[in-house]
């Protein structure tokens, strides 16, 4: 039984512990519209955040001197963009948000 308490203890300090976000892996989901036409991953082939072209929805925010991106709103991959780019959020639609970064 003495084995036991220490035992709990560690268990219940263990469950308090943040855990660190996880990273995306494979496919992106699917915007849950058709505003976006996503055409490729970003910064990499498998990116979450995705180049995005033209359509209805997209028109207004293309800009011949940036890029169009859209990835899953509230994903690792959104956060790391913003972070490491000039990435301004312009709208947000179908679960994705969508941003315009300038091209250097």
């Amino acid at each position: 039984m003495k084995h036991l308490v220490p035992l709990a203890v560690v268990a219940t300090l263990a469950a308090c512990v943040d855990t660190p976000p996880q990273t995306e892996t494979g496919a992106a989901p699917p915007p849950t519209n058709d505003d976006l036409n996503l055409v490729r991953g970003y910064r990499s082939e498998d990116d979450w955040c995705q180049l995005t072209g033209e359509t209805a929805f997209t028109g207004n925010f293309l800009d011949h001197t940036a890029d169009l991106v859209s990835c899953p709103t509230g994903s690792a991959a959104a956060q790391s963009l913003v972070e490491t780019s000039d990435a301004q959020q312009v709208a947000e639609t179908g679960g994705y948000t969508v941003y315009t970064i300038p091209r250097g």
